[in-house]
């Protein structure tokens, strides 16, 4: 079988390598289509995502659909053939994160696509690939595997939006564009958000977000005057960029909160506290997602939201550098996936 694999720093090589197969509880699966993500991308354009360092070949992916294609002694979650939405999350399910309903936080969490434990937890950039029954989602009716494939992002907006609290009736920023951005304000609206801007540096990102239920669009290199006047009750920084944290905090009101999504660089930040300290603004993190990924499923499955527009284009997993260079170009992609042809 073929897979994606980042040896280093601007080297991602298509390589063969031996098909797995099932043990108990296990499930043998077919890539269905896998999303390139942010991280994925800082994985293959810089070696790193944030602190986590690639140290060995590592096989990116973790946003993903799939078919079932065989399964192991006592599996009853799925059955071959089955579609099948990927959970890219292994939570121990003992540590305090876990047994306070907060996966997320699992001290011993292993996910897909990551370098953040060595040896590496491989990710779904491979044609064939073995998971636990748990980390299988099955569903039915007619959503595509392409669409099937948002459900790890969705899920990251819809925790970022129960991060921020309740929305109903609330005006709300997004600080980004990309997939999470967009996502992000799918998810406030379902939240009941009465107006919701998004400030990128970018005209296509920015027209995306108004295609998906954006009210308004402000450009953070233009617009530095309206953005820097406190008018938002939530505030999400999706994009990593610090400045856009800092317009965050700018333009949240006074007892505001600000919501950190985005992975900023792993160096030092210079951050000014005193505002966040005179506006009583509540500056919280993101990380990922717990619950949020079952809600996610049922969403699009039952098309609650459209994710559709933000689909830029599927490439077969043997034009996996294509596809990345496709990824990278933000005047021209936002969601790009790779399959299994």
């Amino acid at each position: 079988m073929l897979a994606a694999r980042i040896h280093a720093k601007r080297d991602l090589r298509v390589e063969a390598m031996p098909e797995p197969s099932p043990g108990p509880g296990e499930v043998l699966l077919r890539l269905g289509a896998g999303g390139i993500c942010g991280s994925d991308l800082h994985y293959f354009q810089e070696g790193r995502n944030g602190s986590f360092v690639v140290r060995e070949p590592l096989i990116p992916g973790h946003e993903a659909s799939a078919l079932v294609e065989a399964v192991g002694p006592g599996v009853t979650r799925v059955k071959p053939g089955d579609k099948v939405a990927v959970s890219p999350s292994h939570a121990c399910g003992r540590c305090d994160g876990c047994r306070d309903g907060r996966e997320q936080l699992c001290t011993a969490m292993r996910f897909l696509g990551s370098a953040s434990l060595y040896p590496h937890v491989q990710g779904m950039f491979r044609e064939l690939f073995v998971l636990g029954e748990r980390q299988c989602y099955p569903v039915a009716g007619d959503i595509s595997l392409g669409e099937l494939a948002f459900a790890e992002p969705f899920a990251v907006g819809l925790h970022a939006v129960n991060r921020g609290g309740p929305l109903l009736g609330k005006s709300v920023l997004v600080a980004g564009a990309g997939t999470i951005g967009c996502l992000t304000v799918m998810a406030a609206r379902l939240a009941g958000a009465r107006q919701v801007t998004v400030s990128d540096v970018l005209d296509r990102p920015l027209e995306q977000a108004m295609r998906v239920g954006a009210d308004a669009t402000l450009r953070a290199d233009r617009d530095g005057e309206r953005l820097a006047s406190p008018q938002f009750d939530v505030c999400y920084e999706v994009s990593g960029s610090f400045k856009a944290l800092v317009a965050c905090v700018a333009a949240v009101k006074r007892g505001g909160v600000v919501v950190q999504v985005g992975t900023l660089p792993h160096e030092p930040l210079p951050f000014v506290v005193n505002e966040v300290m005179a506006k009583e603004i509540d500056l919280r993190g993101a990380f990922r997602w717990g619950i949020e990924f079952d809600w996610a499923v049922d969403t699009l499955s039952a098309r609650r939201v459209d994710v559709r527009p933000l689909l830029s284009g599927q490439y077969a997993l043997k034009d996996a550098v294509a596809a990345f260079a496709a990824a990278a170009d933000k005047h021209r992609s936002t969601k790009v996936q790779v399959v299994c042809a």
